[in-house]
């Protein structure tokens, strides 16, 4: 058996430009984190006892006997592409919902994939992760969907992060002093609006016309350099919270399925309980909202919004991880004597009738 714990993200400055139409022209830039709150994956090779060959288990429970019968897409996907022959069991557990813009749909693709791979007894590498994610969601399902999310769920960390016209993706630490850093994490606000909803959806709305909007994009990426300046230097950092103002008139401007007028009536609410500046997480129209304000104004702004779930949060730095890996050594015994040309000797190991 196999557990995968793979970080949600939260995302500050720059989205929009990571999605391959926008990042393939003109280049792209994100400034984003990882959290701690996570997708956990549980593998297992299925004994074959049962009428069914695979098991998925999610919000939904599904039995089926191959692989074209899984109904949830990338599940389904995963499997075929890595050529799974034998039967599986999957579960899937979440710290947050899903359609809330943190992330997950990535989450559950680079965790899916980590887990798989160690139940092969394979070790693939976090930029391996996060490109396989992102072809799968881009090229195979066909979803709506930039490329930052699968890079922050398979690298973690609080990262730069720059899609460039070639298409090569790099990842680059953001190194400021702890104290500045737990400072940022400190000012920090995160709720859940209790709205659902697809993020490819909202971003269609904009993503399929990212020419006429080429100036809140421009915006939306000089606001990354901006932020990484602030950080760096000696500046109060109530300023980031008023460049997350800024970046959020951008993306508001975006397209009316943003926002909506009772999310502007959170938003505006929380402003006027202190809030410096915020924004709706992902692709927006709904999910978590995230506020910056002054720590001595976080009991107002909770107050304002006591409709609202809060959500504590710190920043995490490990990534996709295996956090429980207990193999078949049978299975693996049996892979190996194929990649050394030799046909397996099934071992008798006990059992009834021994």
């Amino acid at each position: 058996m196999i557990i995968s714990r793979t970080p949600y993200r939260i995302s500050f400055f720059g989205g929009g430009t990571d999605y391959p139409a926008w990042y393939r022209q003109h280049g792209g830039a994100v400034l984003a984190t990882s959290i701690d709150k996570y997708c956990y994956l549980t593998a297992r090779f299925l004994p074959p006892f049962f009428e069914h060959r695979i098991r998925v288990v999610y919000s939904k429970i599904e039995n089926c006997h191959d692989i074209d019968e899984v109904s949830h897409p990338a599940v389904r996907e995963i499997l075929r592409f890595l050529r799974f022959e034998r039967g599986v069991e999957i579960h899937h557990d979440g710290d947050l919902p899903a359609r809330s813009g943190i992330g997950s749909s990535s989450s559950f693709c680079v965790g899916l994939l980590h887990a798989l791979y160690a139940l092969l007894g394979r070790m693939p590498s976090k930029a391996q992760l996060a490109s396989e994610a992102i072809a799968i969601e881009q090229e195979i399902l066909h979803e709506t969907v930039g490329s930052q999310d699968q890079v922050t769920a398979a690298h973690g960390g609080f990262n730069q992060v720059l899609f460039e016209p070639s298409g090569e993706i790099s990842v680059r630490p953001v190194t400021i002093a702890p104290a500045r850093m737990h400072e940022l994490e400190a000012n920090l606000l995160l709720f859940f609006t209790g709205v659902k909803r697809t993020s490819s959806d909202v971003a269609k709305s904009y993503v399929e016309d990212l020419d006429s909007r080429k100036r809140h994009l421009r915006i939306m990426k000089d606001l990354v350099d901006e932020a990484l300046a602030l950080l760096g230097g000696p500046r109060d950092l109530g300023g980031f919270g008023d460049l997350l103002h800024e970046a959020w008139l951008a993306k508001r401007a975006l397209s009316d399925q943003v926002s909506t007028s009772e999310l502007d009536g959170l938003y505006e609410a929380a402003r006027g309980a202190g809030a410096l500046g915020g924004k709706l997480l992902g692709a927006g129209g709904g999910g978590f909202l995230l506020l910056f304000a002054r720590p001595d104004d976080h009991a107002a702004v909770k107050a304002k919004l006591d409709g609202l779930i809060h959500v504590p949060f710190r920043f995490e730095s490990a990534g996709s991880q295996i956090i429980f890996y207990d193999p078949e050594t049978e299975y693996l015994a049996e892979e190996q004597a194929r990649a050394n040309g030799r046909k397996h000797v099934f071992r008798d190991r006990g059992g009834l009738g021994s």
